[in-house]
């Protein structure tokens, strides 16, 4: 008689936590919108509601850079540069729309209409002045549409690493090296956006950005609520995707990469890859957090790419908890809170008498040592911690261990 193939169980069904994660996720967007001044019950206002939502972008680049290292492997010291770039993609429609609507304000009294051409190159002036130039750059040429700059938040952040990620992986460059290897690649682009000729307004970077075009009559409480709304369903998207990747046949052959590469290999794995598709995958997310982060925090600058921002990612995961996708999204929620209130004025300053404490100053030693001691006292992060509580006890089993009479025996307590 044949055996009957025995039913697969649904996905939430075998990852409860996913299940946990999401209405968690859901009870948080509806109490914020509930307590929001976009409803009128005011309790939370505006700008703390753009700081939730960028909170929630960061934890969405925090889940891409936990698949990267915790599941894969792969300490990628590059991954907030596709966060800004994703940034810069959508940034850059939003300052030419912007832009050209006043631009059209300022040449509608005039006698003779504007031509296309003088329209462009007032808006070039307009959004170039600063660093000297009147011309838009060939990287401007799809700017005035939508639709392509949201292509180019995947595009963007998805080509670069595709061809990084296969010239280095092709080489089997791995460990540190590639560590150091991304690390470099972050430091030339930031240094390569820097410049005033790269065509992105140089230090300046591109601003303005919380304001939508169109939208103008629409007052920043209802937009900061649907940036908000946005963040959310991308977070929550974001957390099934990887959930998935990182589960079944897939995950198990990731995390081999990780725990060894080379007997993964052996077993006759293209280990080259699954370690590009998850680079590529896991950057594309993070251009995806970059777009819906700088258009609530309203400027983005080359500095937002710098080395820095991917180390300060780094600490974020393993502050949570590597190789947990919820230890990511507890190690990036809790430090950017703090980081917003003790550098942003909410933490008083505290008075020595022989000196004064200035959290402002002394967030990043924080933070270091933060860094040190989960390391030190918690290897799992924050989110190992629940480890403890979800441990299950193995059942008391009583009799003979071993194939014989003569197997080791165990000693037991009585069955309850």
């Amino acid at each position: 008689m044949p055996d009957q193939a025995t039913p697969t169980r649904p996905f939430a069904a075998r990852h409860p936590s996913v299940l946990w994660f999401i209405a968690a996720l859901a009870l948080f967007t509806l109490g914020v919108t509930v307590l929001s001044e976009a409803t009128g019950v005011g309790v939370i206002s505006t700008s703390f509601v753009k700081t939730l939502g960028k909170m929630l972008c960061l934890c969405l680049v925090a889940i891409a850079m936990d698949v990267v290292w915790g599941y894969c492997g792969i300490l990628s010291l590059g991954h907030f540069a596709f966060f800004g770039l994703g940034g810069y993609a959508i940034g850059m429609w939003l300052m030419y729309a912007r832009t050209e609507q006043i631009v059209l304000d300022q040449m509608s009294n005039e006698v003779l209409p504007p031509t296309g051409t003088e329209i462009t190159d007032a808006i070039g002036a307009q959004i170039f002045g600063v660093v000297g130039a009147t011309d838009f750059p060939a990287i401007w040429a799809f700017s005035h549409s939508l639709a392509l700059q949201l292509l180019m938040v995947v595009l963007v952040p998805g080509l670069l690493a595709l061809v990084f990620g296969w010239l280095a992986f092709r080489a089997r460059v791995a460990g540190v090296y590639l560590s150091i290897l991304t690390q470099a690649m972050t430091l030339a682009l930031a240094l390569y956006l820097f410049q005033n000729d790269s065509g992105l307004r140089g230090n300046n970077g591109l601003s303005g950005l919380q304001n939508l075009p169109g939208l103008e009559s629409v007052p920043q409480a209802q937009v900061s609520i649907w940036f908000f709304w946005g963040s959310a369903l991308a977070l929550g998207l974001g957390y099934l995707l990887f959930a998935w990747v990182v589960s079944g046949k897939m995950g198990s052959v990731i995390r081999g990469v990780r725990d060894d590469e080379a007997r993964v290999r052996f077993l006759g794995y293209n280990v080259e890859g699954y370690k590009l598709f998850v680079f590529t995958l896991t950057a594309v997310v993070a251009g995806v957090g970059g777009a819906l982060y700088y258009p609530q925090a309203g400027i983005i600058n080359p500095a937002e790419v710098a080395p820095i921002a991917s180390i300060y990612l780094a600490v974020w995961v393993a502050i949570g908890g590597r190789g947990r996708l919820y230890g990511a999204v507890i190690g990036a929620a809790l430090v950017s809170l703090l980081s917003s209130w003790f550098t942003g004025g909410g933490a008083p300053d505290v008075d020595l008498g022989v000196y004064t404490i200035r959290w402002t100053d002394w967030w990043l030693v924080l933070l270091g040592l933060g860094f040190v001691a989960v390391t030190l006292f918690f290897p799992k992060g924050i989110g190992g911690l629940f480890d403890l509580v979800a441990h299950r006890v193995a059942p008391v089993r009583v009799g003979d261990y071993g194939p014989d009479a003569g197997a080791k025996r165990k000693e037991e307590g009585p069955a309850e």
